[in-house]
């Protein structure tokens, strides 16, 4: 299965590429600014710290402790992970595991479930917000008239999800409202979660838009909150190895929209990808860095039961 995906990721950017003949995303991914390249790394580097910082918080909540730079670390290399095995959460199911320590896999586990929910749907979020504000103020290059009814469908979607689950009986939806009540609505803890979440989804969005930038292409702020969202939900699709192919025809389809060439998106694709894959790279020496910040991290993953703040999440 690891093998089929990979050869799909592969064949799907194949096949994009030579439908699009190559040509004018190959001349733009040569000519490439290193300037607008480094301002996309950063990005994405910003889009990590914050994504560890927000599982941390997460897994604090439900009663896993680990130090910051131990799960800036543990973040990386599962980021690293997911970059380079298929399907896109081999990664995520590490850290969970390594995380767990003695509170058990479940509250683990929930902590990087729930973390990488709050991405997505503070990506659902920006993205209804953009479409809202370019009705009250329309963009030079009009949108599709059908995209309304697309993002309507996507909020019904999630919020129907998330009735079935807050009305759901039973000791798994017993579990899971009890991590979200800890690790999301508790007191104090929705502001920061909200933010960290705003923080790396702008930053998602700016490393690709500053990714098609540095490939000779421009996108408004407003078409970037648009746009991009759909193209960084291609990539979850798990049938090719980190949205290699998904990516780049999303992008090539979308792109056009914006009154650029599919061209243009497959290049800014391409070099989203591999600037995303370079900054993932620190995951290289993650598992020496954080040696130490393991042995830490465990010692204290189970609060006391004397400290009432720090309610522990019950685990059958």
């Amino acid at each position: 299965m690891r093998f089929l995906r990979a050869a799909i990721a592969l064949s799907m950017l194949v096949l994009v590429w030579m439908a699009l003949r190559g040509t004018d995303a190959s001349a733009r991914l040569a000519d490439m600014s290193p300037g607008w390249a480094l301002a996309a790394f950063i990005a994405l580097s910003v889009q990590t710290w914050l994504s560890a910082w927000r599982w941390r918080l997460t897994a604090r909540q439900l009663g896993i402790r680990m130090g910051a730079f131990h799960a800036l670390m543990e973040y990386y290399l599962g980021q690293l992970v997911n970059q380079i095995l298929p399907g896109g959460m081999v990664g995520d199911v590490g850290r969970a595991l390594r995380s767990a320590g003695g509170n058990g896999k479940t509250p683990a586990a929930l902590a990087v479930i729930l973390e990488r929910f709050m991405g997505n749907a503070m990506l659902v979020i920006v993205l209804l917000a953009a479409a809202v504000t370019s009705w009250a103020w329309p963009l030079d290059q009009p949108l599709p008239p059908h995209l309304p009814a697309i993002l309507i469908a996507v909020l019904s979607i999630a919020v129907l999800a998330a009735l079935i689950v807050a009305r759901a009986s039973g000791r798994v939806a017993a579990t899971v409202r009890q991590a979200v009540s800890l690790g999301l609505l508790a007191p104090g803890v929705l502001p920061r979660q909200i933010l960290l979440s705003l923080g790396t989804v702008l930053a998602n969005i700016a490393a690709f838009a500053l990714a098609a930038r540095a490939t000779g292409s421009t996108l408004p702020p407003l078409t970037a909150l648009i746009l991009i969202p759909p193209i960084l939900f291609a990539m979850m699709i798990p049938i090719s190895v980190a949205g290699w192919g998904i990516r780049e025809g999303a992008a090539a389809a979308i792109f056009p929209l914006a009154g650029l060439g599919a061209g243009a998106g497959l290049a800014a694709s391409v070099a989203f990808g591999l600037l995303f894959l370079t900054s993932s790279l620190p995951g290289l020496v993650a598992p020496i860095l954080r040696h130490g910040g393991n042995a830490n991290a465990r010692r204290g993953v189970c609060p006391s039961r004397s400290a009432p703040d720090k309610p522990k999440m019950e685990v059958s």
